[in-house]
């Protein structure tokens, strides 16, 4: 049969406390940058600040935790440390499915972990597949063409200006305000760029000149059954956090959510305006998170995710990307800043995670519902 993301794994003996294992890729600034690697290379890494600040969270709920380096020892460390179950953050090392390198392994040494599974985080960091999904089960997305060689011809419904970016990265690498290109020649040289630069195919788009929202979810079916916040979630099970506006028009690059904006500090000169909520219409605001549940449901992703979209020049939404591993940095990753905004504190946001997480390897009890709840199943 095939494992789809909805099943669940083999359970684990129940406890009270566990030992959690944070497990991340990390920045190193001051080493020099390896030669011949893309000039944001590694600008998905995580400081280890955000490590400290994810484990303090889990301390809190008296768990016992350790981080471990997402490196080529960490079959090695895992077999050492022997955790319960790791919180998972890490974005790999290199290759089209990197996201997906510590799933996979933890699931063959039949490890429990939080968030999505492999096949989720394999195919969410390929924009190109991401779209063509989302486009055939009838999400809107911009026109869009992936250029592997950089000579294949253009496809006419591709009208300028296009907008130019890695196929496979994340964090805005590979963006900047070069993304935007105005014609054949600007397009070309970009591509090229791109594919010799990152090593990967270059994924163009119709550039959209609208506002930019993200929209986090949080949550499954079941989720009201393990949560130890069952009122943030609605009938379906699902948390839908407050939209998000990412207003780059006075960033360090206007109009373009760069990898360059996005490192900026929340408030920083040359930063994105942070809107949340975002002023909007209640029928726009409606689309927006039915959307980015419908991505996160085609896409078999679990416990957390996080999806950006873009208003086209007729104030259209179209789905970008989602982010199956967002960043959870508290006071600066835009979904802490979603829970921040709705009152949600950053410990209760990390523990929901690792609950869910949890519960999908019978490693939580399922409450007990209140009468009114049994009566309509």
């Amino acid at each position: 049969m095939i494992n789809r993301g909805e099943d669940k794994p083999p359970s684990r003996p129940m406890k009270r406390y566990w030992k959690v294992a944070v497990v991340a890729n990390i920045k190193d600034d001051s080493k020099p940058r390896p030669e011949g690697v893309p000039p944001d290379a590694f600008a998905d890494f995580d400081h280890i600040e955000t490590v400290d600040a994810i484990r303090a969270a889990i301390e809190t709920d008296g768990h016992q935790t350790v981080f471990l380096h997402a490196d080529a020892d960490l079959p090695y460390t895992l077999r050492e440390v022997k955790p319960d179950i790791c919180f998972n953050i890490a974005e790999g090392l290199g290759g089209d499915a990197r996201e997906a390198q510590v799933p996979a392994l933890l699931e063959l040494l039949r490890i429990p972990y939080t968030g999505s599974r492999v096949l989720t985080n394999g195919i969410s960091l390929d924009k190109t597949l991401t779209k063509r999904i989302w486009r055939d089960r009838r999400l809107p997305v911009a026109p869009f063409q992936e250029f592997t060689a950089g000579d294949e011809p253009l496809r006419p419904e591709l009208k300028f200006p296009l907008f130019v970016k890695p196929a496979r990265e994340g964090t805005g690498m590979g963006v900047d305000l070069k993304a935007i290109v105005k014609n054949e020649k600007e397009m070309r040289e970009r591509i090229l760029y791109i594919i010799n630069t990152y090593q990967q195919p270059a994924l163009v788009e119709t550039f959209l000149p609208g506002r930019e929202f993200t929209v986090g979810i949080l949550g499954r079916a079941d989720a009201k059954l393990y949560s130890r916040h069952p009122e943030w979630y609605e009938k379906d099970g699902f948390h839908r956090f407050p939209v998000l506006e990412l207003d780059s028009s006075r960033s360090v690059t206007p109009n373009v959510y760069s990898q360059a904006s996005k490192s900026k500090e929340v408030g920083e000169e040359g930063a994105p305006d942070y809107v949340c909520p975002a002023n909007l219409d209640p029928e726009l605001e409606r689309k927006l998170k039915h959307f980015a549940l419908r991505a996160h449901q085609l896409l078999y992703a679990l416990d957390v995710s996080r999806t950006d979209i873009r208003l086209d020049e007729e104030g259209n939404p179209r789905l970008l990307e989602i982010n199956t591993l967002p960043g959870l940095t508290p006071d600066y990753s835009d979904l802490c800043l979603q829970a921040k905004a709705e009152g949600i504190r950053y410990e209760d946001l990390i523990l929901e995670i690792l609950y869910l997480g949890a519960s999908r390897w019978g490693m939580v009890a399922p409450r007990e519902l209140p009468p009114s709840h049994s009566a309509k199943k």
